[in-house]
């Protein structure tokens, strides 16, 4: 009788041990194993090429100082776009003085080409604007890239040039233009124009 106990315990044993041998185990989805050749020979260049990837830092204009533009300086030459020259005209501001008005200096109005052609597409209703752009004593400034978008023409010219001042009253232009380090906005406020970002010692009021 013991010896049958024994044989069914051992039984049992071996049926449980069997039991737990044939558990399998499952692969996560991002084992090696499930991955072809190619996916892994994929996977292996694309490391080393991140690897071996160098940074790219933006190049800091050698006119910055401390942050501060060391090409701005009288006669400042201003950039201005399109709502700039629209609101102006319905503050009654005349561009030339009341930009000398706030820099206390003499100032040049720049006009790119794009600018001025978005001036013309925009018809009669922008003819006053497009009469005031075509000033001589605006600076033309033409352009030589692809495209005809006024905000990143500005941008563009900015960033290569460090010498100008935008002038502008769009919202979402002038936050682009404060990720650029160096370059001051000039803007409408209170019926008269203002300036943001330019050091004291070139001349700008001191706001607040």
């Amino acid at each position: 009788h013991r010896e049958r106990e024994r044989e069914s315990f051992s039984m049992g044993k071996a049926k449980r041990t069997r039991q737990f041998g044939a558990v399998k185990r499952r692969l996560q989805l991002t084992d090696d194993r499930l991955k072809t050749d190619a996916e892994l020979e994929a996977r292996k260049k694309r490391k080393e090429k991140e690897a071996d990837e160098t940074h790219k830092v933006t190049p800091v204009s050698t006119a910055l100082f401390f942050r501060h533009n060391t090409a701005l300086g009288p006669p400042y030459h201003v950039l201005v776009d399109t709502n700039f020259i629209n609101f102006s005209i319905q503050n009654k501001l005349e561009l030339v003085k009341s930009m000398m008005d706030c820099l206390y200096a003499k100032c040049t109005p720049c006009i790119t080409d794009c600018v001025m052609a978005e001036l013309e597409k925009l018809g009669t209703k922008y003819r006053v604007a497009l009469r005031i752009a075509k000033d001589p004593r605006f600076e033309r400034l033409p352009c030589d890239h692809k495209g005809t978008y006024a905000d990143d023409c500005l941008l563009r010219r900015v960033e290569m040039h460090k010498c100008y001042i935008v002038a502008t009253c769009d919202k979402a232009l002038k936050r682009r233009i404060r990720q650029i380090p160096g370059v001051p906005i000039m803007y409408i406020t209170q019926r008269k124009y203002s300036i943001e970002r330019m050091p004291e010692a070139y001349g700008a009021p001191r706001l607040g």
